[in-house]
């Protein structure tokens, strides 16, 4: 089993978590309320541009050229998933120049760029990976019986496309390309997992 694979499994727990969250199921069967998800909206893109900060910093710090790309390209693909929330932004009146970011939205980005800027690329790509997977483990998740026709569907639709895919799988290479099994790669994926589980509950509680 990969090192990927390895991690993912082991928390297998948080992941089913995230999935029976409220917030996550009412996106699912589109019930959940307006200000929740213009809450999380707005988070969710102050989070993402520390997202693609962390990419960078990494990228930077990659040892050969494969590397370097793949981490940049992946930014590319934050950058994408930031002009959809631009669009949802327009849609649920969210001013994303006014976000402050929450207390469970600092400490997920502060872990991630800290973990950027301190921590070698292979634990960078370990903490970044809960994301990418988790979100299209969830998109799979809701789309399974079919997209519904709901006012959250293209949420589920982009993460479970497949386009979205294949960015999880890159970034996953790159913690089996430069990361090593060690306790401190698996309690930072963990801790990533629960940071995921804390963001939802933040916009499930605080809006």
């Amino acid at each position: 089993m990969s090192l990927s694979s390895e991690l993912w499994t082991a928390n297998q727990d948080l992941a089913q978590a995230c999935l029976k969250h409220p917030f996550v199921q009412g996106i699912g069967d589109g019930r959940l309320e307006h200000s929740k998800f213009a809450y999380y909206v707005g988070q969710d893109t102050f989070f993402l541009e520390a997202f693609a900060r962390a990419y960078s910093i990494a990228a930077a710090k990659a040892p050969d050229w494969q590397g370097f790309t793949t981490f940049h390209n992946l930014a590319g693909g934050v950058l994408e998933e930031l002009r959809l929330h631009e669009s949802y932004a327009s849609q649920w009146e969210v001013n994303l120049h006014s976000v402050e970011p929450g207390a469970a939205t600092r400490r997920y980005t502060d872990f991630l760029l800290a973990t950027a800027w301190g921590g070698d690329v292979g634990l960078t790509a370990a903490a970044m990976s809960p994301c990418m997977r988790l979100y299209a483990f969830l998109g799979e998740s809701l789309a399974s019986d079919g997209i519904p026709n709901h006012q959250y569907a293209n949420w589920i639709r982009t993460y479970s496309s497949a386009d979205f895919q294949p960015l999880a799988q890159q970034l996953e290479s790159l913690v089996d390309n430069y990361a090593t099994v060690t306790a401190l790669v698996h309690s930072t994926y963990r801790y990533a997992m629960f940071c995921e589980r804390d963001f939802f509950q933040a916009a499930w509680a605080e809006s």
